[in-house]
């Protein structure tokens, strides 16, 4: 089965591996990948470790598992990246990720700012 991030390729050879083990993601894009295959998943507990603790929703981290559950994922598309490579300590990621909702096609479109700290990458917030 491909990956729901959209990379044409098996769970198992992609978000699977950031799933496992976080500190395997070398670029903001792959981690914002792995963010939406885990939002598909309602994997809250991988959401809330890639998120940097700074700006972690820890008390909402049911009510996230909750709705991600509630929707139907469709797709991901990245709009553009800016900085974000494995050499890179930030890096942005605008994306647009659809959704089924109530029977309603929808979609979260989000410019996304990302920052490695100790060689890991964690989700900060909005650009």
């Amino acid at each position: 089965m491909n990956c729901n991030c959209g990379s044409r390729k098996v769970y198992e050879n992609c978000c699977e591996i950031a799933h496992k083990d976080i500190t395997k993601v070398k670029t903001a894009e792959q981690l914002m990948r792995s963010r939406y295959t885990a939002f598909t998943m309602a994997n809250g507990d991988y959401l809330m470790e890639s998120h940097h603790a700074t700006t972690r929703p820890l008390t909402e981290k049911e009510d996230v598992v909750v709705w991600a559950k509630s929707v139907e994922w469709i797709k991901l598309e990245i709009k553009s990246v800016n900085k974000g490579l494995e050499s890179d300590n930030d890096g942005k990621v605008k994306f647009k990720a659809h959704f089924k909702e109530d029977g309603k096609q929808r979609f979260i479109k989000e410019n996304s700012k990302f920052i490695k700290e100790n060689g890991v990458w964690y989700y900060l917030g909005l650009a």
